[in-house]
């Protein structure tokens, strides 16, 4: 069920607005739901300001709970010349362990952040939109395994990017946990 009332947002299901992701997101949710009948009833998205499409911003903006969003962040590193790319999605009130967790799970001497030019162009997705929702084959999806627990401030659910600035997807932290190709990965964010 779409959570009709969550924040001062309208949300309406993510399958039936394409308009509202990025052209990757909304391949990757239409397969999904495919797969998973229930993701087209209960992934939702909502039209945002793009000014306010940063966490601090829009969960003020928008009366949402801090706890219900989640930051997907981009790393890579290099082992033996080849590059290793992962995306790394923690809570908004938590940042990713890159330096340990990701570095390890990547098998890579150094992992840092992929640099927003490359990002962006590389995922098909707007900076303050990327969403582990439609990235590019061969990117591994971490997920920090609090994001599946439910939050009780946000009803289990979590905000998520679109790949666009312009909307945010919303969906139960347990389903994003179930999403095609994601690894859930206890201890990849830091308190």
């Amino acid at each position: 069920m779409l959570p009709a009332t969550f924040g001062t947002l309208t949300w309406m299901r993510a399958v039936e607005r394409p308009d509202l992701l990025a052209p990757s997101t909304s391949a990757a949710i239409e397969a999904w739901a495919r797969l998973d009948p229930r993701v087209a009833d209960v992934l939702a998205v909502a039209e945002i300001d793009p000014d306010l499409a940063d966490t601090a911003a829009m969960t003020e903006a928008y009366d949402l709970p801090l706890t219900a969003s989640a930051n997907c962040v981009l790393v890579s590193g290099r082992r033996a010349g080849a590059e290793r790319i992962a995306a790394a999605v923690v809570r908004a009130t938590t940042r990713a362990d890159v330096n340990n967790v990701v570095k390890r799970l990547l098998d890579v001497r150094k992992a840092s952040f992929l640099p927003m030019d490359r990002a962006t162009t590389e995922s098909g997705m707007e900076y303050g939109g990327i969403t582990p929702l439609g990235l590019p084959a061969g990117y591994r999806v971490l997920v920090d395994a609090r994001i599946a627990a439910a939050d009780p401030t946000a009803d289990g659910m979590v905000i998520i990017g679109s790949g666009l600035r312009r909307s945010k997807l919303a969906l139960p932290g347990a389903l994003l946990a179930a999403a095609p190709g994601v690894e859930l990965v206890d201890g990849l964010a830091l308190a």
